[in-house]
Parts: C-alpha cells; structure tokens; sequence
C-alpha cells in the first residue's frame, strides 16, 4: 500500500516541473502598481512658441492635442505684422483648447498660455474677464 501512495504522490509532485511540448516557462513580470504612470508619460513639458504667422499654429495645436504639454506663446511678431490673422490664429487655438477641454489665458500683451486638460491656469479675477482676446476685440 505504501507503495502505491508513494507512487501518487511522486507523480503530483514532478507535476509542477511537467511542462506540455512548445509550452515554455515564462518569466516574471513586473506591474507597476495603480496610479503610477509609464515612463515616458509621467513627464510634462512646458514648451515656448513663436507665433510669426497663421502656420505656426500647427505645432502649436499639435502640442496641446498631444495632451503632455504647456505651450506658451509669443503672439508679439504677429501682432506688429497683421492683427487679423492674429486674431484668426487665437481663434483657432481657443477652439482647440475648448475642444481638449484645456484652459487658455493671456499674459501681459504679448504671451498666451495654453494647458491640456489636467492644468487650470491661475486667475487673480473674476473668470469672465480673463477671456483671451485679441488687439481690438471689444471685451
């Protein structure tokens, strides 16, 4: 009897050393736990941008529908050449902001700050006066 029992025991024992034919052991892997981002993700870049003329919204945009960067902008150069496609390049990026659910606000008369959804840029007033507007744009 024993050794019957012996047996048994010796076969469920090699068991877990048993592997089927084309099955390889595989190793450990390593899981972060919750709420910790990858690598490559976890980094926010704060990014300046000139903007010289209507093309340069592109990379602009670009940047904020990517979602991991703070883009401050340089309207200065197209403000001195030509207010109307000035006001038709923040347009375009107010939409865009609004459309990521971003926050967008101008600092001073010649830089603009555009956020993705995860930052709130700090306002000292009252939210409806802080609207970005362009030069000549009746608030």
């Amino acid at each position: 009897m024993r050794s019957i029992i012996g047996r048994i025991k010796d076969k469920f024992s090699r068991s877990d050393d048993f592997a089927l034919p084309g099955e390889e052991e595989e190793g450990y892997v390593e899981i972060p736990p919750e709420g910790v981002a990858a690598p490559e993700r976890s980094k926010i870049t704060v990014r300046p941008f000139v903007l010289e003329e209507f093309q340069d919204v592109k990379p602009i945009l670009d940047s904020l529908r990517e979602g991991y960067t703070i883009s401050l902008v340089n309207i200065r150069p197209l403000k001195d050449k030509d207010l109307v496609e000035l006001k038709r390049a923040i347009n375009k990026l107010k939409k865009t902001c609004e459309a990521v659910e971003g926050d967008i606000a101008g600092f001073g008369d010649d830089w603009i700050a555009l956020t993705p959804s995860f930052a709130k840029i700090y306002r000292d007033r009252p939210e409806s006066f802080e609207q970005v507007s362009a030069p000549g744009d009746d608030l």
